[in-house]
């Protein structure tokens, strides 16, 4: 990227969860710019929480993360039966002859859930795919997005999230891609969000703990 690196922020910092001031600057910067936000303890408050904000029969689209794996909110998505849920349905299609029905189910369900790579104290939430599968529904196509994330994903800035996501987010899920997939991977498309132009349709969910790449 062009624009000079100017934090002294390291790798190793990118596994830690930040202070308190700093998510609380991060939340009130995406409340300016039109995100919803709520700042939880741990994983089972986000967990029951995810509950409470999507309605029973709701088709829920979650994204491969493995901060909703962890949580047990991946589980309570797909196998609860409470919902609509895309992610089975699309796994046992065909993709040769069913693509085009594929794509339609993940760009627009009710309600997309997931993570992201980072979150900047300014405002913005950075996505990276390799796929690029989950930004349709990120970026507009569903009709409510919930982002589940970790504090230690809080950086000061978009040059500082760039870093962590090349640093330290790709290494990991290379690492989990290879064993999961067999196949590595790439940063090949890049969402960044910096705000959201229709209130309520996007809730992060800050958590003080950290979780996930």
């Amino acid at each position: 990227m062009s624009t000079p690196i100017t934090t002294t922020t390291t790798e190793t910092d990118f596994a830690e969860p930040v202070p308190a001031p700093q998510l609380k600057r991060a939340a009130a910067a995406l409340r300016e710019h039109g995100f919803a936000v709520e700042i939880l303890d741990d994983m089972t408050a986000a967990r029951g929480r995810v509950g409470e904000l999507i309605p029973e029969g709701a088709s829920v689209f979650t994204g491969a993360s493995e901060t909703l794996r962890l949580s047990g909110i991946d589980e309570d998505l797909n196998a609860g039966g409470r919902y609509d849920a895309i992610r089975p349905r699309v796994l046992a299609m065909d993709r040769a002859t069913e693509g085009d029905e594929i794509r339609r189910l993940i760009s627009s369900p009710d309600v997309v859930v997931g993570s992201v790579a980072a979150v900047t104290e300014t405002g913005s939430l950075v996505v990276a795919s390799g796929s690029g599968s989950q930004l349709p529904a990120y970026s507009g196509g569903a009709g409510r997005a919930i982002w589940i994330v970790g504090a230690q994903k809080v950086v000061p800035d978009l040059p500082t999230a760039m870093r962590r996501l090349e640093e330290h987010a790709l290494p990991l899920e290379d690492e989990r891609a290879r064993k999961v997939y067999g196949v590595p991977s790439a940063i090949n498309r890049l969402l960044v969000l910096h705000a959201e132009p229709h209130p309520g349709r996007v809730t992060v969910l800050l958590l003080r703990e950290a979780v996930g790449f």
